[in-house]
């Protein structure tokens, strides 16, 4: 539940020793940019930039069309990254299923690679439970470029969608906005409808174990229902469950909105 904590942020997204994260000992070189969040280093690890999305492009799938800007964000990326000695830092799980590092990029001069592709609006972030390090500071920086309109926030693709149009997105990762209109505790999970109709309106559904998330981050037990009449914004992957629903996991990916 983006419960809004000040942000500090270190200058122009620099930062070599942050607060949170592990650095891993061993430098590396960038030597081969995959896409615009993922980078081969010249000991031959594949990074996976935790944290952010950026435009997705084919890379081999069959009919999966690039993604708006893909281009631009991985020349962008390759820009900032190619040939540069680079640290990792890390502030959760270590790899992913594919064998990926996830970690948090660092040039040679400071500058965090994360922060600089969601400071030009070139990413959304894209956290997982288990790896939310630095979070409050990235969504604070995609906040400042979306306001500003940069990179693919000035896209229609990448728009904040409305709760009543999200079962038009299904499939899609998108953020959406609207006002809560009840919740309900079935069974050990929280349903955060946005519509009279539970049947068909959006939904976000919320686990046992990301309950006890938010309850942990609110520091006591959340009443779901008193949300109700609240403007929110949700960020996640849209599937058709009684109508156009998101699976939320952890807090990061709700902001409670101001009235």
């Amino acid at each position: 539940m983006r419960l809004a904590f000040p942000v500090l942020l270190l200058g122009l997204i620099h930062s070599t020793a942050v607060a949170g994260l592990v650095k891993d000992p061993v430098p590396g070189r960038v030597v081969q940019i995959i896409d615009g969040d993922t980078v081969v280093l010249d000991d031959r690890r594949e990074v996976r930039m935790v944290g952010i999305q950026a435009p997705k492009l084919p890379l081999g799938r069959r009919d999966f069309p690039a993604w708006p800007l893909a281009d631009v964000a991985m020349e962008t990326l390759s820009e900032m990254l190619s040939g540069q000695a680079v640290t990792l830092s890390y502030g959760g799980r270590r790899t992913d299923r594919h064998g990926r590092e996830l970690a948090h990029i660092h040039r040679g001069d400071g500058l965090w690679a994360q922060g600089e592709m969601l400071r030009l609006g070139l990413a959304r972030v894209y956290s997982f439970a288990d790896n939310t390090a630095l979070v409050d500071e990235m969504l604070a920086l995609e906040r400042t470029a979306r306001a500003n309109r940069r990179g693919i926030w000035a896209h229609p693709y990448y728009h904040i969608i409305n709760a009543g149009d999200a079962d038009r997105f299904i499939g899609e990762f998108k953020l959406v906005e609207g006002r809560l209109a009840g919740a309900a505790l079935v069974k050990g999970r929280a349903y955060l409808n946005f519509g009279h109709d539970w049947r068909t309106d959006f939904t976000i559904s919320i686990d046992r174990r990301a309950i006890r998330r938010f309850d942990s981050a609110a520091g006591g037990t959340i009443d779901w229902q008193s949300w109700a009449g609240r403007p929110i914004r949700v960020r996640g992957w849209l599937k058709s469950r009684n109508g156009a629903m998101i699976d939320v996991t952890h807090p990061a990916q709700i902001e409670l909105l101001e009235r």
